[in-house]
């Protein structure tokens, strides 16, 4: 029987190692971070919340100006002016979604001066608004306002003769405030709100009937003698 030869002295493998990874830079893992997170700014503020500061004095008592708030949207659909500075143009509005009587929205305005706007919604489609002696009409039937408590601010740089009634300024220790006499409306369904009457302004308290068209809301700020709004 022939002897097998002995086998070969075992030789160590040859593996291929490859060269650790280079660390990304610390400038370039911030702007990665950065980036990240303007993203999700974006989409947060897009379509879940969006911060608002109250530009003016339509919607006292309830809203001062400069005071600050966020705003949800996804309540009534998605529009350009849902998106920060309006990009992408969407055109019309994606989910539409109608509000409901006494709700507070923030809204674009149209014309040269477009700009946020914050007002009550008060009319739906098919309603008629009408304003008589300070009265509310709503379908043709008086809205219920009773008279509470007077409404207290200091006159300041933000609210100082020019929105406040000379007949209803005081001088106190600590300075001139505003007395401005306030109200409650209640609507149908129960919605009940304050609003502010200082004055009676022809075309603001004795109106047209409206009649609210399709697609439409009538709104009205709480101020009612400081409010540009659907009047």
């Amino acid at each position: 029987m022939d002897e097998q030869s002995p086998a070969p002295p075992a030789t160590p493998s040859t593996a291929t190692t490859s060269s650790p990874a280079k660390p990304r830079s610390e400038a370039s893992e911030t702007i990665r971070f950065l980036l990240k997170l303007a993203l999700v700014v974006w989409l947060f503020r897009s379509f879940v919340f969006a911060p608002f500061s109250i530009p003016s004095e339509s919607m006292l008592p309830r809203l001062l100006i400069g005071d600050y708030l966020f705003v949800s949207k996804w309540n009534y659909g998605y529009s350009r002016w849902s998106m920060p500075f309006g990009v992408p143009p969407i055109s019309g509005r994606l989910f539409p979604g109608t509000p409901a009587r006494g709700d507070t929205v923030v809204f674009r305005s149209k014309g040269e001066d477009d700009h946020d706007v914050i007002k009550r919604v008060i009319g739906l489609p098919g309603d008629t608004v009408q304003m008589r002696r300070g009265q509310l009409f709503l379908n043709g039937q008086a809205i219920p306002k009773q008279r509470i408590a007077d409404f207290t601010v200091p006159l300041s740089p933000n609210f100082d003769e020019r929105h406040c009634d000379t007949r209803f300024i005081q001088q106190t220790a600590q300075g001139a405030i505003c007395q401005i006499p306030r109200f409650r409306e209640t609507l149908p369904g129960g919605r009940s709100y304050e609003v502010l009457d200082q004055r009676y302004i022809p075309d603001a308290d004795d109106t047209q009937v409206y009649t609210v068209p399709a697609n439409h809301v009538f709104l009205m700020g709480d101020n009612r003698d400081d409010s540009a709004d659907s009047r």
